[in-house]
């Protein structure tokens, strides 16, 4: 569906042909045969248990579907993982990594600038030598159904937790709540297949006005399946003044004296209502 939907985007009137509609291709069993009579590779299918998993791979992650993974009560094989090793495999000793954002985007990591795909490439080897990335769920299908997939995206965990934390010194606090409500209906527009439409475009306009202040550098660390932020930084654009934020002489940011009327103005409300209350009360709920 969601390759078809973006051939119809590009080219409107092209041909779709679809084998697993077509043809008579309807198991895994006639899928494999087609395969090895064709000389087409097909990945573990001499694994022990039967027909392979179904595995979509790309640069971001690797998903699998099939076999025991149908029932949503088996763990799953530790030889199913290609990209993570299991946490308790990872290293005893933590790695560090300085991950610097321009504009939003990660451009260099432990200071060496690379192109896009080399980054998230390094992170997903970075990522899976320390055993992050594992996701087990029972999604909802498009069409309907429940669904219980793996997925592997060691590259991607890292660079989440990395991009919130530059945001959150860099992203004004409305913005950054505009955008976190946005994110479900984009990311929803994506998995269904609708990268192409122009409410999808609608939506990137904003996000990428949004990132525009997201520069500096976040330094994670990475231990047994697990990222933490342990800084976070910008020279030119982060919203976080110490001055303002201390604990201990404040440099006049606002007169602590406001505080009683600003709290009394967002207390009005609360404030009616349990004047109403009392009233209902007093009168026996009439």
């Amino acid at each position: 569906m969601r390759f078809e939907l973006g051939a119809y985007a590009l080219m409107p009137n092209v041909k779709i042909i679809a084998p697993w509609r077509e043809w008579d291709l309807l198991s895994r069993e006639k899928l494999m045969a087609y395969a090895e009579k064709h000389g087409i590779p097909i990945d573990m299918k001499h694994k022990k248990g039967g027909s392979p998993y179904s595995m979509d791979a790309n640069l971001l992650h690797i998903s699998y579907e099939g076999r025991h993974l149908e029932t949503p009560a088996a763990e799953a094989e530790e030889g199913m993982w290609r990209w993570t090793v299991s946490p308790e495999k990872a290293p005893d000793k933590a790695q560090y990594l300085d991950l610097e954002f321009k504009q939003g985007d990660l451009v260099a990591i432990d200071g060496k600038k690379m192109k896009a795909h080399l980054l998230l490439a390094k992170l997903n080897e970075l990522g899976g030598k320390h055993g992050i990335g594992r996701l087990d769920l029972v999604e909802n299908r498009y069409v309907g159904m429940k669904s219980r997939g793996c997925y592997e995206t060691p590259g991607g965990t890292i660079l989440l937790k990395a991009h919130r934390a530059i945001e959150s010194v860099c992203l004004d606090r409305e913005v950054a709540h505009l955008k976190d409500d946005l994110m479900p209906r984009y990311a929803s527009l994506i998995y269904n297949g609708y990268w192409w439409s122009p409410e999808r475009a609608a939506l990137q306009t904003l996000i990428d006005h949004t990132q525009q202040p997201v520069n500096g550098w976040v330094r994670v660390k990475l231990y047994k399946g697990n990222v933490v932020v342990v800084g976070r930084d910008s020279k030119t654009d982060s919203l976080f003044d110490p001055t303002i934020a201390t604990f201990e002489h404040d440099a006049g940011a606002y007169d602590q004296r406001d505080a009683a009327g600003f709290i009394k103005l967002n207390a009005l409300r609360m404030r009616i209502a349990a004047n109403a209350r009392g009233k209902r009360a007093k009168g026996g709920g009439k």
